[in-house]
C-alpha cells in the first residue's frame, strides 16, 4: 500500500499546484476585466461628451450655417460701407444746400 500512497500524494500535489496556477490565472483576468471595465466606463463618459457636442452642433446648425453666418457677415460690412458714403453725401449736399443760402442771402 505505500507504493499507492505515494501516488496519490504526488496525484494530489500535482493537482495543487494546477488549482494554485488557475486561481493565479483567475486572478489574473479579474485584474483584466476590472481594468477593461475602467476603460468602458471612461469610453461611455467620452461618447456621452461626444453626443452633447453633436446635439449643440445640431441646435447651432439650426440657426444658422457656417456659410449663412459668412454671408450675413459680407451683408453687415456691404451696409456699413453703405451708411457710411450716403451719410457723407448727406453731409455734402447739405454743406453745399447751406453754401447756396447764404450765397442767396448775400445778393
Amino acid at each position: 500500500m505505500a507504493p499507492s500512497e505515494n501516488g496519490w500524494n504526488e496525484y494530489s500535489r500535482l493537482v495543487l499546484e494546477q488549482l494554485e496556477s488557475l486561481s493565479v490565472g483567475i486572478d489574473s483576468l479579474r485584474d483584466e476585466l476590472q481594468d477593461i471595465k475602467q476603460e468602458m466606463t471612461l469610453m461611455k463618459a467620452k461618447e456621452d461628451r461626444v453626443q452633447d457636442l453633436k446635439t449643440w452642433k445640431e441646435k447651432l446648425d439650426e440657426v444658422a450655417s457656417p456659410t449663412q453666418l459668412k454671408a450675413a457677415i459680407d451683408e453687415i460690412d456691404d451696409l456699413k460701407t453703405f451708411k457710411t458714403r450716403a451719410v457723407t453725401v448727406f453731409a455734402g449736399v447739405q454743406f453745399l444746400m447751406a453754401a447756396m443760402m447764404a450765397y442767396s442771402q448775400m445778393f
